[in-house]
């Protein structure tokens, strides 16, 4: 095979994914390790992760639902709440244990409905966060009903994430799954304290795929896709080479019942062919030499984590990804089901 149809790389991270609990959590925890080495791991559970003990509690369910040799380490967050313990979250970090914060604003996506309310409910513990060097993770989006769902995101930086950074200019930020040109210039004109996570299905669709012939629910993912201005600038940040933008799936599996359904749940999951969907739009805008970068420096480099010294092989080949993925009541529809994939994930190197 020339080299040209082979890319040998250092075996990437997910920034951003969701590995749910219980029978889904071992349906597709496997799936993500496969690929990559570590892994944010959202804490949106039910109940949430919002104390060292839970956390420690939901990492060892997480190893437990993997093969011993796996090679995987889940890299836990704090579920922020208006009532948040400072003490409680420097001791989790101090010890390992959190290695971020996450916030969701009240009631934004799945599982939120214990979010922060008010960003000035949290001030106390954004400012241990910026002493401590510990990042905070954002759903960058608004909820009031107020805002149209498209411009949520783009609300959300003149409201609270510039009156954020004003206040804790120091505060280590990674803008999650940004789905904008708003916030790709937002963290383009930012200091090396800001990044964001882009997901392979923000590349790869935009508003337009949800409607295709009919409502198409496993297109429904929060922050929505938006129109296809917002795409390309997410591919051009992506494939620029910048590294302020790295890979974080943000791969949300929901049973297939549960999308598709009258009022169905909002998640796309990616975590089967995440590389093949990132390598196909990095080799589509000519920019294959920067995926490593993207997908196994960057992260890294923002977290202050070593390079992952294991490698993985993406292969030029034809890759059907199948309709379903689990079985039973676990079954999960994924990203680019029925579609055949220009590149194959080949077995670490």
């Amino acid at each position: 095979m020339p080299s040209s149809d082979v890319l040998l790389m250092r075996r990437p991270d997910d920034w951003h994914v969701h590995l749910r609990d219980g029978d889904m959590l071992r349906s597709v925890v496997g799936h993500t390790a496969r690929q990559f080495a570590r892994a944010i791991v959202m804490p949106n559970l039910s109940p949430p992760v919002t104390s060292v003990a839970l956390a420690v509690a939901y990492r060892m369910r997480i190893l437990a639902a993997l093969d011993p040799d796996a090679g995987f380490e889940p890299l836990m967050t704090c579920y922020l709440t208006d009532g948040a313990d400072p003490d409680e979250i420097e001791r989790g970090f101090a010890a390992g244990v959190f290695t971020a914060c996450k916030l969701y604003p009240a009631h934004a996506t799945t599982n939120s409905e214990h979010g922060v309310t008010d960003i000035r409910n949290i001030h106390r513990v954004l400012e241990r966060m910026q002493r401590i060097g510990m990042p905070l993770l954002l759903h960058g989006e608004v909820t009031d009903h107020g805002v149209d769902i498209f411009d949520r995101e783009a609300v959300f930086i003149e409201r609270v994430l510039l009156k954020v950074l004003a206040d804790f200019p120091a505060l280590k930020i990674v803008f999650e799954h940004v789905t904008t040109a708003e916030a790709v210039a937002f963290v383009e004109q930012t200091g090396p304290n800001v990044a964001a996570t882009i997901t392979p299905h923000h590349l790869r669709i935009n508003r337009n795929a949800m409607f295709e012939g009919g409502i198409r629910p496993h297109f429904y993912c929060l922050p929505v896709a938006k129109r296809e201005v917002h795409r390309l600038a997410l591919r051009r940040a992506a494939t620029s080479g910048s590294a302020k933008f790295f890979l974080g799936t943000d791969s949300a599996p929901h049973a297939v019942g549960k999308k598709e359904a009258a009022c169905g749940c909002a998640g796309i999951f990616n975590a089967p062919f995440a590389m093949e969907s990132y390598a196909t739009t990095f080799d589509e805008e000519g920019a294959l030499d920067r995926l490593e970068g993207f997908a196994s420096e960057h992260g890294p480099n923002f977290y202050g984590l070593p390079l992952n010294t294991g490698r993985i092989t993406l292969e030029r080949a034809s890759n059907v990804v199948p309709e379903r993925v689990g079985t039973g009541s676990e079954a999960v529809t994924p990203f680019h089901a029925g579609e055949i994939m220009r590149w194959r994930f080949a077995e670490g190197a």
